[in-house]
């Protein structure tokens, strides 16, 4: 039996085979890497995973739904969660190494996320897609501010959530403006009065 064939049937149903998942996800990286988001299309995965765009389909709904998971993929694998031990330090970390993950070479990462972000104004799936990875980042990087809390360093009613939301309302600025190259500095400030307005 070929691989084709054998990957063929390990997709059959709507339950997720892991080998067969991993295959395609790494097939959408490569190309993702290979040919950034103008070349990126579920077309492409497929012939390089060997698997039927239906059952990518099944799984991704639709290529925002492919292109965000290849993009958590890696960030997870080139932006480590910060834990400085200070909250000054993991926002100013934070912030630094999310700028150089999208200035980075990586297939564009920075451009891509732009264009994810303008598809959602016009496209329902793309829109749902990016809604569901904000809400889950936002409610991660809560943990950031939860463990601060934890240390004494803020208000006991000072709001994660809230905070991460500003967080990240700084970093798609920086982003959506074109602002990320030689932001050191106004991060730093960003930083500071950040943290002064959640300090006991």
């Amino acid at each position: 039996m070929s691989s084709t064939e054998n990957l063929s049937r390990k997709s059959i149903g709507s339950a997720r085979n892991p080998e067969s998942h991993e295959a395609i996800l790494e097939a959408a990286e490569d190309v993702f890497c290979e040919a950034g988001y103008a070349g990126f299309s579920i077309e492409a995965v497929a012939r390089r995973a060997r698997a039927g765009k239906p059952t990518i389909y099944r799984w991704w709904p639709s290529k925002a739904h492919l292109l965000l998971d290849v993009y958590t993929r890696l960030k997870a694998s080139r932006m480590p969660e910060p834990d400085t031990g200070t909250l000054e330090g993991d926002i100013r970390t934070f912030l630094t190494a999310l700028a150089r993950f999208w200035i980075g070479n990586t297939g564009n990462t920075g451009g891509v996320y732009k264009s994810l972000i303008a598809e959602a104004q016009a496209d329902a799936r793309a829109a749902e897609a990016l809604q569901a990875y904000s809400k889950e980042r936002t409610e991660h990087t809560a943990n950031m501010f939860d463990r601060a809390k934890a240390r004494g360093e803020m208000r006991a009613d000072a709001d994660s959530l809230a905070a991460s939301d500003l967080l990240s309302a700084y970093a798609w600025k920086l982003l959506l403006t074109d602002r990320l190259e030689n932001s050191a500095d106004a991060i730093d400030k960003v930083t500071t009065i950040l943290v002064r307005g959640l300090l006991k």
